[in-house]
C-alpha cells in the first residue's frame, strides 16, 4: 500500500493480472518510466517505499500504424495514428493510440499443456486509448483512459471476476513567450 504506481498521473491500484507474470501496461505504449525509490516529493501523495511514474506515448502525428502479436497465450493489436495530421502548415494537430490485450489461455493450455487437468483457469483483457491534441508552441492536451479485466475459472471451486478502470485529462500550457509553463492531471480511477 506504501508503493504508488501511475500511468499518466492516474493511480493505478492493481498493475498485474491474477497469474502475476503479466502487468496491465503494454509495453509498446510506454514512453518513459521513472521510479523513485526514495528522496521523492510531496506531489507524490505522502508514499514512504517508491513510486513508479508511466507515461504513454502520443501516437503517431504524421500517419497510421500499428501492430499485432500473437503467442501461445494471448494476443495484441496496437494502432496509432493522426486525426489531424502534424505538419508545418497546420497549428495543431491530434492523434489517437489504441492497445487491446487479451489472454485466451484458459482455452490455449489445454491444447499446449494437456497434462495439466482442466487447463490454467486465467484470462484477462485490457484495453487503453488515448487522444492528444498538440499546439504548435508545444502545449498539449491528452484525453485517456483503460479498462483492464480478470477473470480466474477454478472450475470445481470459483469463479473470480475483477476490473480496474479509469479515466482522466492531461495538459501542458505554454503562455506565448512567457519563460513558465503549467502542468496538471485530472483523473479518476477505481
Amino acid at each position: 500500500i506504501q508503493n504508488m504506481l501511475l500511468l499518466d498521473g492516474m493511480l493505478i491500484y492493481n498493475p498485474f493480472h491474477s497469474i502475476g507474470l503479466f502487468s496491465v501496461f503494454d509495453s509498446e505504449i510506454i514512453a518513459s518510466a521513472d521510479v523513485y525509490t526514495g528522496g521523492f516529493g510531496g506531489e507524490f501523495g505522502g508514499r514512504i517505499s517508491s513510486v513508479m511514474d508511466i507515461r504513454t506515448k502520443d501516437g503517431n502525428k504524421k500517419h497510421i500504424s500499428g501492430k499485432v502479436d500473437v503467442n501461445t497465450f494471448g494476443a495484441k493489436l496496437l494502432l496509432e495514428g493522426p486525426f489531424i495530421k502534424k505538419s508545418e502548415k497546420r497549428a495543431a494537430s491530434l492523434g489517437y493510440i489504441l492497445s487491446i490485450k487479451g489472454s485466451y489461455l484458459e482455452q490455449s493450455s489445454k491444447l499446449f499443456y494437456p497434462y495439466i487437468k482442466g487447463g490454467l483457469p486465467y484470462n484477462y483483457l485490457d484495453f487503453y486509448g488515448k487522444i492528444s491534441f498538440e499546439a504548435k508552441n508545444g502545449s498539449k492536451i491528452n484525453l485517456f483512459g483503460f479498462h483492464f479485466d480478470d477473470k480466474v475459472n477454478y472450475s470445481d471451486i470459483a469463479t473470480y471476476k475483477w476490473t480496474n478502470w479509469g479515466t482522466g485529462a492531461n495538459f501542458l500550457i505554454i503562455p506565448g513567450s512567457s519563460p513558465m509553463m503549467i502542468e496538471g492531471t485530472v483523473a479518476y480511477s477505481n
